[in-house]
């Protein structure tokens, strides 16, 4: 089945309330459909550094940014295809870059370098990727359920709603069922534009209807600062339950500046 193996776009991210998410869907109805995967559950692996070098680089909120996952629309067989995502961002421009290779196989580059990268561009940069970092290995899974919506004229404005978004750091296969620690509120939803342009002019008015304003929100960012930051940098034992709170958030603050 082909796929679209590159992508440069703008991805701009929004937290909806239950409402908004009804207004919002109720606004893109004239205007755009669901696509044919309907609700489907997306399973990643982030891979890393044993020191999560790209997650904490992410989280300093630099001009550039690059992150390496592998990812399947379905629990994933030896067999099955998953795709090897190379996403890179710069001055809030998205470059992606991906090839679709049978899990096992994909694995076997990944993580074990016994397969030669596949002989194309975009197989060379990932290769290029892994050499450069390296020590790359699954460090957590993320999984969560998103309705997609493409835009009835043709063009390549896009929406998507993430909800139930989960994390973990064990049983790191695309193999295993979709489960681990909430890292989004359950009455939130992370809502996506992806587009390569502006807005359409009824995208502007219902977002300033619905007082809808955008976040930066990091799905892999979010679960290394709620999962595995607090467990790198403890809080000092005598402190207070308040003082744990100013602590983080002087922290969060930190990385934020």
């Amino acid at each position: 089945m082909a796929y679209q193996g590159t992508f440069k776009r703008y991805e701009l991210k929004y937290l909806l309330t239950p409402e908004q998410k009804q207004m919002v869907l109720e606004g893109i109805a004239p205007y755009m459909k669901l696509d044919q995967y309907r609700r489907t559950t997306i399973r990643n692996l982030y891979f890393d550094t044993d020191t999560f070098r790209l997650a904490r680089r992410s989280m300093e909120k630099p001009a550039y940014k690059e992150k390496l996952r592998l990812r399947s629309y379905a629990q994933a067989t030896e067999d099955s295809p998953v795709f090897v995502e190379l996403k890179k961002k710069y001055d809030s421009v998205v470059y992606k870059r991906r090839i679709s290779l049978p899990e096992q196989a994909a694995m076997a580059w990944l993580l074990e370098g016994t397969m030669q990268a596949p002989d194309a561009q975009i197989g060379r940069e990932i290769a290029y990727f892994l050499d450069y970092y390296q020590g790359l290995k699954p460090m957590v899974f993320l999984s969560y359920e998103r309705e997609a919506f493409y835009a009835l004229d043709g063009s390549d404005f896009r929406v998507t709603f993430d909800e139930n978004i989960l994390a973990r750091q064990t049983d790191l296969s695309l193999q295993s069922p979709a489960y681990g620690t909430p890292v989004l509120a359950k009455d939130r939803t992370l809502m996506e534009i992806k587009v390569s342009g502006g807005y359409p002019l009824w995208m502007t008015q219902l977002l300033t209807e619905g007082r809808i304003y955008r976040t930066s929100f990091s799905k892999y960012g979010t679960a290394y600062e709620q999962m595995i930051y607090p467990q790198t940098h403890p809080v000092p034992t005598t402190t207070t339950t308040r003082e744990r709170s100013f602590f983080y958030a002087e922290r969060t603050v930190q990385r934020a500046v």
